[in-house]
């Protein structure tokens, strides 16, 4: 059985299937990912973009936070790819229990998908940091300099930043989704990020499967490893699921 067939055995034999993704899955949305040779870590900036993504520099230099943030991080000028339009087809047809992702683009919500635990947080959400109150993304993307509250506090996106601690809550839910999971799906991500990569220390489950372009640090522990497009294997599944 080749390994297209034998994943999607698996996911339709499965009561708990779990999603865990990260840049890969949106990479092919034509959006950069951060470490891979042609990321955004690899460009040349005034300033590392390590450091432009951290807590303390958005404080101390929002212009120069928001340059950036603009310029490489807007999810809007993008759209969902064939692999966040298969993963809301599963969970519509009850094959996906939860998706849990390391993007801030919004792309499977945008998709369709319900069951999403953002643990980067979204750009889609935006808080001002004196009053609280909520502005979409469209706001911030089409102010010039930094985007103010009417208030005039500063307008900050609902994304961790560098320093800054993972949501307490969303991190919790992960780890219990990955706990219970009877299979767990790991796409688009080189497992090199935490606490995120350290979710799959959780699992307990069935079978551990790995699709990604390049090796990881936990491919020896995997049941399947499909090294390829996110986007390809998943189309390949879809296919194979309306076939059975």
């Amino acid at each position: 059985m080749d390994k297209i067939k034998r994943l999607t055995k698996i996911i339709t034999d499965s009561s708990n299937t779990v999603f865990f993704g990260g840049a890969g899955v949106s990479t092919e949305s034509g959006l950069k990912d951060f470490r891979s040779k042609d990321g955004l870590y690899n460009e040349k900036y005034k300033y590392p973009p390590e450091e432009i993504l951290s807590h303390h520099f958005f404080l101390e230099h929002p212009e120069e936070f928001y340059k950036f943030y603009k310029d490489k991080l807007n999810s809007l000028n993008y759209k969902p790819n064939i692999a966040h339009n298969v993963l809301a087809t599963l969970e519509n047809e009850g094959l996906l229990n939860t998706i849990i992702t390391q993007n801030i683009d919004g792309f499977h919500q945008m998709a369709g998908s319900k069951n999403v635990i953002e643990l980067h947080g979204s750009v889609l959400r935006n808080h001002c940091m004196k009053c609280n109150k909520f502005y979409d993304a469209k706001k911030v993307f089409s102010t010039e300099g930094i985007p103010k509250c009417n208030c005039g506090g500063i307008i900050k996106p609902d994304v961790v930043l560098y320093e800054e601690q993972l949501n307490e809550i969303d991190l919790i839910t992960a780890i219990e989704k990955v706990k219970e999971a009877e299979v767990l799906i790991i796409g688009g991500t080189s497992l090199n990020v935490y606490p995120a990569a350290g979710l799959i220390n959780y699992f307990k489950g069935n079978h551990l499967i790995l699709i990604n372009k390049e090796k990881t640090p936990y491919d020896t522990r995997c049941d399947l490893v499909i090294y390829d497009s996110i986007g390809k294997v998943m189309k390949e599944i879809l296919k194979e699921i309306k076939r059975s």
